[in-house]
């Protein structure tokens, strides 16, 4: 079996009914607590690091076609990681990337208002980089709802 089949087999499962990630999320090595300050914390390094769209586009395709979803309706989802760049998630690995819609009670969009917040905390040394990776990847919407309420 081909790298680019397995990846397109195991990432971007359907979003679960109540929005949780159904992939268990992966960290990326090259991030860690000590080096924070010239990695994650860094203006633009997500950039450097984040997958092309042509790679993620054939994994959300073929996320969408397995779950039964109309390619027309792409732009309805976020092939997201689980774990997210700003806070030392894998780029690339298909454990790390899940389909999550932009609609609904639970989406996209609250989802990357945690990270924002989570990633102001880790710079500003408020909380771990491990801490804020458990969080966000073990049940993100539980952790939407301390944070913020709802």
């Amino acid at each position: 079996m081909s790298w680019l089949l397995l990846v397109a087999l195991l990432a971007g499962a359907p979003p679960s009914a109540d929005g949780r990630a159904t992939v268990p999320g992966a960290v990326n090595p090259r991030v860690t607590q000590a080096n924070i300050a010239s990695t994650i914390c860094v203006s633009g390094w997500t950039k450097t690091i984040r997958p092309t769209a042509a790679y993620t586009n054939k994994l959300k395709f073929a996320a969408l076609k397995r779950a039964g979803v109309p390619r027309s309706q792409a732009p309805a989802y976020e092939l997201d990681h689980d774990v997210p760049l700003d806070l030392g998630g894998a780029p690339s690995a298909p454990v790390n990337l899940w389909l999550q819609p932009y609609a609904g009670a639970v989406n996209a969009r609250q989802k990357d208002r945690l990270e924002n917040a989570l990633h102001r905390m880790v710079c500003a040394r408020k909380l771990s980089l491990i801490a804020a990776q458990r969080e966000i990847s073990l049940d993100w919407v539980a952790a939407y709802r301390q944070r913020f309420g709802w």
